[in-house]
């Protein structure tokens, strides 16, 4: 017997504002990945190519200050394109971390709101893991696997054993190549 959750996701953690929602089937009681069958129902992506090009680079004040000007616009989008309304969400996501100071307090602030005010679980993601657990959403991957992640400024090998079990095998210490190609193209 499945049951049913919808969810909606807040991601700001560097350049550009997201928000997707998506219903999720559970098979059984237990929440492991290989349980999770998903529906994306609506997303909306704010992207502030724009405002950092001349910059060779984002620049973070600019980018906070833009997330906290289109969050909003943002969700009323994905709640029209998805014909979902905040009553029918069951959970909030919001990237807490690692990514832009700015940015994260930008998409914490609006998604403690929206909790606040619907009376609604809210939950903080540290979108690392959730690129790490992407390929079993998109790919049907299964675990176990080994995942090269290369984000911006981190840049890490995982093993995946299971969706709450990831071990990081190595990590960069300095410059990860998200900063190289941005420091290579702005020499260029």
């Amino acid at each position: 017997m499945y049951k049913s959750i919808i969810a909606i996701g807040i991601e700001s953690s560097c350049d550009d504002t997201s928000i997707g929602i998506i219903k999720v089937d559970l098979k059984d009681k237990s929440i492991v990945a290989e349980s999770i069958i998903s529906k994306k129902l609506g997303l909306v992506t704010e992207s502030q190519v724009k405002l950092h090009k001349d910059y060779g680079g984002v620049v973070p004040e600019i980018a906070a200050r833009a997330h906290s000007e289109r969050i909003d616009v943002c969700f009323k989008k994905v709640l029209e394109e998805s014909n979902v309304d905040l009553d029918c969400i069951d959970i909030i996501c919001v990237t807490a971390g690692p990514g832009l100071i700015g940015g994260l307090l930008s998409g914490v602030n609006f998604a403690k709101g929206l909790a606040f005010s619907s009376g609604k679980p809210l939950i903080g993601v540290n979108h690392l893991i959730g690129h790490a657990l992407t390929p079993q959403m998109t790919n049907n991957l299964s675990c176990p696997y080994l995942i090269l992640l290369a984000s911006g400024g981190h840049c890490q090998y995982l093993a995946v054993s299971e969706a709450n079990k990831i071990e990081r095998l190595g990590t960069t210490i300095d410059d990860a190549p998200g900063e190289v190609f941005d420091k290579v193209a702005k020499m260029l």
